[in-house]
């Protein structure tokens, strides 16, 4: 019951952050991430999940920016390498958003 409760924080959690990576390299740390996308402005935050069973990251995270400008400065760029892995980069839009875009079409 109270792993349940803990998923359910997670994912409220997320839905304060900005954009959503994925592709990320098993090499790359939390620390990298956010070292990257400080050159496009302030990072806040940066959640990289782990697989309890492997312990490996699970190739995707979260990133949290201090602004707008930051957000938009990071998706002007048409591509993002790191490490010699190209990663997949998206303004993070929350499940709500989604379904009710679904809805309407």
């Amino acid at each position: 019951m109270a792993a349940a409760g803990a998923a359910r924080a997670a994912r409220r959690a997320r839905r304060g952050f900005d954009i959503f990576v994925a592709d990320v390299p098993w090499t790359v740390s939390s620390k990298e991430l956010k070292e990257y996308f400080a050159q496009f402005g302030a990072v806040q935050r940066c959640q990289l999940p782990f697989d309890k069973d492997t312990g490996f990251h699970k190739r995707y995270c979260w990133i949290k920016f201090s602004s707008p400008e930051d957000v938009q400065n990071t998706l002007q760029k048409d591509s993002h390498i790191l490490e010699g892995s190209k990663l997949s980069v998206k303004l993070q839009q929350s499940r709500r958003f989604n379904q009710q875009k679904e809805d309407n079409e």
